[in-house]
Protein backbone atom coordinates (compact mmCIF):
# COMPACT_ATOMS: atom_id res chain seq x y z
CA UNK A 1 0.00 0.00 0.00
CA UNK A 2 0.67 3.53 -0.69
CA UNK A 3 2.97 5.13 2.57
CA UNK A 4 0.92 8.06 3.93
CA UNK A 5 1.20 11.39 2.63
CA UNK A 6 2.93 13.11 5.48
CA UNK A 7 6.55 11.36 4.16
CA UNK A 8 6.20 13.15 1.18
CA UNK A 9 6.69 16.75 -0.17
CA UNK A 10 4.26 17.64 -2.41
CA UNK A 11 4.51 20.95 -4.71
CA UNK A 12 1.09 23.06 -5.26
CA UNK A 13 1.09 22.48 -9.08
CA UNK A 14 3.55 20.71 -12.03
CA UNK A 15 2.49 19.54 -15.18
CA UNK A 16 1.28 16.33 -17.08
CA UNK A 17 4.23 15.40 -18.99
CA UNK A 18 4.92 16.29 -23.16
CA UNK A 19 5.16 19.94 -24.15
CA UNK A 20 5.44 20.98 -28.03
CA UNK A 21 8.91 21.67 -29.89
CA UNK A 22 11.90 19.71 -29.57
CA UNK A 23 14.08 21.79 -27.86
CA UNK A 24 15.29 19.98 -25.08
CA UNK A 25 16.94 22.53 -23.03
CA UNK A 26 14.05 25.24 -23.92
CA UNK A 27 11.79 22.51 -22.61
CA UNK A 28 13.39 22.36 -19.24
CA UNK A 29 13.76 25.81 -19.13
CA UNK A 30 10.17 26.75 -19.09
CA UNK A 31 9.18 23.59 -17.17
CA UNK A 32 11.61 24.84 -14.44
CA UNK A 33 10.71 28.43 -14.45
CA UNK A 34 7.51 27.65 -14.16
CA UNK A 35 7.15 24.97 -11.48
CA UNK A 36 10.14 25.96 -9.09
CA UNK A 37 8.25 23.71 -6.28
CA UNK A 38 7.51 20.65 -8.46
CA UNK A 39 9.41 20.82 -11.96
CA UNK A 40 9.04 17.28 -14.43
CA UNK A 41 10.96 15.55 -16.75
CA UNK A 42 9.78 17.25 -19.88
CA UNK A 43 8.76 14.95 -22.93
CA UNK A 44 9.03 16.12 -26.52
CA UNK A 45 7.03 13.78 -28.98
CA UNK A 46 7.38 16.34 -31.91
CA UNK A 47 11.11 14.93 -32.24
CA UNK A 48 9.46 11.79 -34.09
CA UNK A 49 9.80 8.27 -33.11
CA UNK A 50 11.09 7.34 -30.16
CA UNK A 51 9.97 10.09 -28.17
CA UNK A 52 6.72 9.39 -28.30
CA UNK A 53 5.54 7.92 -24.91
CA UNK A 54 5.50 4.75 -26.32
CA UNK A 55 8.68 4.45 -28.08
CA UNK A 56 10.51 6.21 -24.87
CA UNK A 57 9.12 3.71 -22.45
CA UNK A 58 9.73 0.80 -24.91
CA UNK A 59 13.40 2.13 -24.60
CA UNK A 60 13.50 1.82 -21.01
CA UNK A 61 12.71 -1.80 -20.67
CA UNK A 62 15.60 -4.28 -19.39
CA UNK A 63 16.12 -7.43 -22.05
CA UNK A 64 13.38 -6.53 -24.06
CA UNK A 65 13.36 -4.48 -27.47
CA UNK A 66 11.13 -3.23 -30.02
CA UNK A 67 11.26 -1.54 -33.59
CA UNK A 68 8.65 0.56 -35.52
CA UNK A 69 6.32 -0.78 -37.70
CA UNK A 70 3.83 1.10 -39.90
CA UNK A 71 1.28 -0.60 -37.82
CA UNK A 72 3.23 0.38 -34.11
CA UNK A 73 6.01 -0.59 -31.61
CA UNK A 74 6.80 -4.42 -32.26
CA UNK A 75 8.91 -6.45 -30.61
CA UNK A 76 12.15 -7.71 -32.08
CA UNK A 77 14.80 -10.27 -30.60
CA UNK A 78 17.99 -7.51 -30.44
CA UNK A 79 18.73 -3.46 -29.78
CA UNK A 80 18.10 -1.97 -33.07
CA UNK A 81 18.09 2.12 -34.29
CA UNK A 82 14.69 2.88 -33.03
CA UNK A 83 15.83 1.87 -29.24
CA UNK A 84 19.17 3.29 -29.45
CA UNK A 85 16.90 6.62 -30.82
CA UNK A 86 14.82 6.28 -28.27
CA UNK A 87 17.48 6.41 -25.32
CA UNK A 88 19.49 8.94 -26.96
CA UNK A 89 16.82 11.05 -26.45
CA UNK A 90 15.79 10.46 -23.24
CA UNK A 91 19.74 10.93 -22.60
CA UNK A 92 19.00 14.49 -24.17
CA UNK A 93 16.25 15.47 -21.90
CA UNK A 94 18.01 14.20 -18.88
CA UNK A 95 20.74 16.46 -19.51
CA UNK A 96 18.30 19.26 -20.09
CA UNK A 97 16.87 18.83 -16.51
CA UNK A 98 20.16 18.39 -14.63
CA UNK A 99 21.41 21.61 -16.08
CA UNK A 100 18.25 23.23 -15.20
CA UNK A 101 18.11 21.83 -11.75
CA UNK A 102 21.34 22.26 -10.32
CA UNK A 103 21.34 22.52 -6.25
CA UNK A 104 17.49 21.96 -6.67
CA UNK A 105 16.03 19.83 -3.75
CA UNK A 106 12.28 18.88 -3.34
CA UNK A 107 9.59 17.23 -5.53
CA UNK A 108 11.00 15.97 -8.79
CA UNK A 109 8.49 13.89 -11.35
CA UNK A 110 9.11 11.76 -14.41
CA UNK A 111 6.77 9.69 -16.70
CA UNK A 112 6.62 6.69 -18.14
CA UNK A 113 3.52 4.44 -19.71
CA UNK A 114 1.90 2.02 -17.23
CA UNK A 115 2.05 -1.81 -18.01
CA UNK A 116 -0.85 -2.03 -19.05
CA UNK A 117 -1.21 0.85 -21.62
CA UNK A 118 2.00 -0.42 -22.89
CA UNK A 119 0.63 -4.11 -23.15
CA UNK A 120 -2.30 -2.44 -25.70
CA UNK A 121 0.38 -0.69 -27.35
CA UNK A 122 3.12 -3.03 -28.10
CA UNK A 123 3.10 -5.58 -30.78
CA UNK A 124 4.19 -9.04 -30.62
CA UNK A 125 6.07 -10.41 -33.66
CA UNK A 126 2.86 -11.89 -35.63
CA UNK A 127 1.03 -8.33 -35.03
CA UNK A 128 -0.85 -8.45 -31.96
CA UNK A 129 -0.68 -6.26 -28.84
CA UNK A 130 0.71 -8.43 -25.98
CA UNK A 131 -2.17 -7.76 -24.11
CA UNK A 132 -3.41 -10.68 -25.50
CA UNK A 133 -0.72 -12.57 -23.74
CA UNK A 134 -0.54 -13.72 -20.66
CA UNK A 135 2.86 -14.73 -20.16
CA UNK A 136 4.01 -11.81 -22.38
CA UNK A 137 2.40 -9.28 -20.00
CA UNK A 138 4.15 -10.92 -17.37
CA UNK A 139 7.49 -10.62 -19.03
CA UNK A 140 6.70 -6.58 -19.88
CA UNK A 141 6.11 -5.67 -16.50
CA UNK A 142 9.12 -7.61 -15.48
CA UNK A 143 11.36 -5.76 -17.65
CA UNK A 144 9.28 -2.26 -16.98
CA UNK A 145 10.01 -3.14 -13.05
CA UNK A 146 13.71 -3.30 -13.73
CA UNK A 147 14.31 -0.73 -16.33
CA UNK A 148 12.36 1.93 -14.00
CA UNK A 149 14.50 1.02 -11.42
CA UNK A 150 17.13 1.95 -13.37
CA UNK A 151 15.80 4.71 -14.61
CA UNK A 152 15.01 5.97 -11.44
CA UNK A 153 18.37 5.57 -9.72
CA UNK A 154 19.52 7.81 -12.78
CA UNK A 155 17.81 10.96 -12.65
CA UNK A 156 18.41 10.50 -8.60
CA UNK A 157 22.28 10.66 -9.62
CA UNK A 158 21.76 13.58 -11.80
CA UNK A 159 19.72 15.64 -9.78
CA UNK A 160 20.88 14.56 -5.91
CA UNK A 161 18.44 16.77 -3.84
CA UNK A 162 15.58 15.98 -5.41
CA UNK A 163 12.83 13.26 -4.10
CA UNK A 164 11.88 11.60 -7.02
CA UNK A 165 8.09 10.94 -8.08
CA UNK A 166 6.96 8.01 -10.38
CA UNK A 167 3.73 8.76 -12.55
CA UNK A 168 2.45 5.97 -15.01
CA UNK A 169 0.70 7.27 -17.85
CA UNK A 170 -2.45 4.75 -18.52
CA UNK A 171 -4.81 6.16 -20.75
CA UNK A 172 -5.68 2.41 -21.62
CA UNK A 173 -6.42 1.69 -18.77
CA UNK A 174 -10.24 1.67 -18.46
CA UNK A 175 -10.20 -0.19 -21.95
CA UNK A 176 -8.52 -2.90 -21.11
CA UNK A 177 -10.38 -3.40 -17.65
CA UNK A 178 -13.68 -3.04 -19.87
CA UNK A 179 -12.36 -5.29 -22.96
CA UNK A 180 -13.00 -2.39 -25.31
CA UNK A 181 -9.19 -2.58 -26.54
CA UNK A 182 -9.36 -3.29 -30.28
CA UNK A 183 -7.12 -6.14 -31.95
CA UNK A 184 -4.90 -5.98 -35.27
CA UNK A 185 -7.56 -6.01 -37.73
CA UNK A 186 -10.23 -4.05 -35.70
CA UNK A 187 -12.61 -6.65 -36.29
CA UNK A 188 -12.47 -7.81 -32.58
CA UNK A 189 -11.50 -7.10 -28.97
CA UNK A 190 -8.85 -8.39 -26.89
CA UNK A 191 -10.85 -9.70 -23.59
CA UNK A 192 -11.39 -7.61 -20.25
CA UNK A 193 -8.45 -8.40 -17.90
CA UNK A 194 -9.39 -9.28 -14.43
CA UNK A 195 -9.52 -6.44 -11.92
CA UNK A 196 -6.88 -8.37 -9.26
CA UNK A 197 -4.72 -9.24 -12.06
CA UNK A 198 -4.55 -5.73 -13.52
CA UNK A 199 -4.22 -4.40 -9.75
CA UNK A 200 -1.51 -7.00 -9.23
CA UNK A 201 0.31 -5.78 -12.59
CA UNK A 202 0.43 -2.22 -11.29
CA UNK A 203 1.66 -3.16 -7.63
CA UNK A 204 4.41 -4.91 -9.17
CA UNK A 205 5.53 -1.98 -11.07
CA UNK A 206 4.64 0.27 -8.41
CA UNK A 207 7.26 -1.50 -6.02
CA UNK A 208 9.72 -0.78 -8.40
CA UNK A 209 10.29 2.71 -7.07
CA UNK A 210 11.20 3.66 -3.24
CA UNK A 211 9.31 6.89 -3.04
CA UNK A 212 5.29 8.19 -4.21
CA UNK A 213 3.91 6.62 -7.76
CA UNK A 214 1.23 8.67 -9.18
CA UNK A 215 -0.85 6.92 -11.67
CA UNK A 216 -2.26 9.56 -14.78
CA UNK A 217 -4.86 8.92 -17.03
CA UNK A 218 -6.91 11.69 -18.65
CA UNK A 219 -9.85 8.92 -20.11
CA UNK A 220 -13.11 9.04 -18.57
CA UNK A 221 -13.96 6.45 -15.86
CA UNK A 222 -10.83 6.46 -13.91
CA UNK A 223 -10.39 3.40 -11.56
CA UNK A 224 -9.80 5.12 -8.61
CA UNK A 225 -10.44 2.62 -6.14
CA UNK A 226 -8.29 0.23 -8.12
CA UNK A 227 -5.49 2.14 -8.28
CA UNK A 228 -4.99 3.31 -4.52
CA UNK A 229 -5.27 -0.46 -3.47
CA UNK A 230 -3.04 -0.69 -5.89
CA UNK A 231 -0.08 1.39 -4.03
CA UNK A 232 -0.57 4.89 -5.71
CA UNK A 233 -0.30 7.78 -3.82
CA UNK A 234 -1.58 9.89 -6.31
CA UNK A 235 -3.97 10.08 -9.16
CA UNK A 236 -3.97 12.60 -12.24
CA UNK A 237 -6.50 12.91 -14.04
CA UNK A 238 -8.94 15.70 -16.43
CA UNK A 239 -11.04 17.41 -13.92
CA UNK A 240 -13.76 18.11 -16.38
CA UNK A 241 -14.32 14.53 -17.36
CA UNK A 242 -15.81 13.63 -13.93
CA UNK A 243 -19.37 12.94 -13.02
CA UNK A 244 -21.37 11.96 -10.28
CA UNK A 245 -20.41 8.35 -10.39
CA UNK A 246 -16.80 9.44 -10.14
CA UNK A 247 -17.95 11.87 -6.77
CA UNK A 248 -17.75 8.73 -4.15
CA UNK A 249 -14.18 7.41 -5.06
CA UNK A 250 -13.05 10.99 -5.31
CA UNK A 251 -14.26 11.62 -1.65
CA UNK A 252 -12.70 8.20 -0.10
CA UNK A 253 -9.71 8.75 -1.87
CA UNK A 254 -9.37 12.71 -0.47
CA UNK A 255 -10.27 11.00 3.33
CA UNK A 256 -7.34 7.99 2.68
CA UNK A 257 -4.76 10.91 1.50
CA UNK A 258 -4.52 10.15 -1.93
CA UNK A 259 -3.11 13.10 -3.14
CA UNK A 260 -5.45 14.24 -6.49
CA UNK A 261 -3.76 15.88 -9.40
CA UNK A 262 -6.68 17.55 -11.01
CA UNK A 263 -6.13 18.48 -14.65
CA UNK A 264 -7.84 21.46 -14.75
CA UNK A 265 -5.86 23.54 -17.45
CA UNK A 266 -6.87 22.61 -20.83
CA UNK A 267 -4.59 20.98 -23.21
CA UNK A 268 -4.63 22.46 -26.33
CA UNK A 269 -4.84 25.90 -27.05
CA UNK A 270 -7.78 28.22 -25.71
CA UNK A 271 -8.20 31.86 -24.04
CA UNK A 272 -7.81 30.79 -20.16
CA UNK A 273 -10.32 32.07 -17.53
CA UNK A 274 -8.83 34.09 -14.66
CA UNK A 275 -6.90 31.65 -12.32
CA UNK A 276 -9.67 31.68 -9.82
CA UNK A 277 -12.23 30.73 -11.89
CA UNK A 278 -10.56 27.84 -13.25
CA UNK A 279 -10.66 26.33 -9.81
CA UNK A 280 -14.19 27.32 -9.06
CA UNK A 281 -14.76 23.40 -10.18
CA UNK A 282 -12.82 22.38 -7.31
CA UNK A 283 -14.04 23.98 -4.51
CA UNK A 284 -18.02 23.18 -5.67
CA UNK A 285 -16.86 19.38 -5.65
CA UNK A 286 -15.14 19.85 -2.12
CA UNK A 287 -18.27 21.93 -0.95
CA UNK A 288 -20.83 18.50 -2.48
CA UNK A 289 -18.64 16.18 -1.13
CA UNK A 290 -18.83 18.12 2.45
CA UNK A 291 -14.64 18.11 2.82
CA UNK A 292 -12.89 20.58 4.55
CA UNK A 293 -11.95 23.39 2.16
CA UNK A 294 -8.77 23.87 4.51
CA UNK A 295 -8.10 20.65 3.00
CA UNK A 296 -7.76 21.89 -0.72
CA UNK A 297 -4.37 22.50 -1.24
CA UNK A 298 -2.96 20.18 0.90
CA UNK A 299 -5.22 17.56 -1.10
CA UNK A 300 -4.94 18.54 -4.60
CA UNK A 301 -2.04 19.36 -7.25
CA UNK A 302 -3.18 21.65 -10.33
CA UNK A 303 -2.53 20.28 -13.52
CA UNK A 304 -3.18 20.78 -17.17
CA UNK A 305 -6.01 18.45 -18.37
CA UNK A 306 -3.23 16.20 -20.23
CA UNK A 307 -0.30 16.58 -22.50
CA UNK A 308 0.99 19.89 -23.87
CA UNK A 309 2.34 18.40 -26.85
CA UNK A 310 -0.36 19.39 -29.12
CA UNK A 311 -0.67 23.35 -28.07
CA UNK A 312 1.25 26.20 -29.41
CA UNK A 313 4.87 26.63 -27.41
CA UNK A 314 3.25 30.47 -26.30
CA UNK A 315 -0.16 28.33 -24.63
CA UNK A 316 2.27 25.59 -23.12
CA UNK A 317 3.89 28.58 -21.95
CA UNK A 318 1.27 30.27 -20.33
CA UNK A 319 -0.90 26.93 -19.36
CA UNK A 320 1.95 25.81 -16.99
CA UNK A 321 2.08 29.80 -15.45
CA UNK A 322 -1.90 29.46 -15.15
CA UNK A 323 -1.92 26.18 -13.29
CA UNK A 324 1.01 27.54 -10.74
CA UNK A 325 -1.49 30.64 -10.27
CA UNK A 326 -4.30 28.81 -9.67
CA UNK A 327 -2.79 26.62 -7.16
CA UNK A 328 -2.01 29.76 -5.00
CA UNK A 329 -5.75 30.78 -5.72
CA UNK A 330 -7.00 27.92 -4.27
CA UNK A 331 -4.04 28.01 -1.34
CA UNK A 332 -4.95 31.82 -0.39
CA UNK A 333 -8.38 31.54 -0.34
CA UNK A 334 -9.87 28.00 0.05
CA UNK A 335 -13.68 28.89 0.75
Amino acid sequence: MSAPQAEYAWGPATGVGSMPGGDAREAARTVTGSFEDFPYLAELPARGPGADMIGRTAGMLVEMYVHLEPSGWRFSDRPGRDTRRARSWLGEDLDALEEFTQGYTGPLKVQAVGPWTLAASLELRGGEAALGDPGAVRDLAGSLAEGLRAHLAEVRRRVPGAQVVLQLDEPSLTAVLRGQVRSASGYRTYRAVDRQVVEGTLREVMGAADGPVVVHSCAPDVPFALLRRAGASGVSFDFSLLTERDEESIGEAVEAGTRLFAGIVPGTDTALSDPAGSVMGVRTLWRRLGLNPGTLAESLVITPSCGLAGASPAYARAALAHCARAARSLADNPE
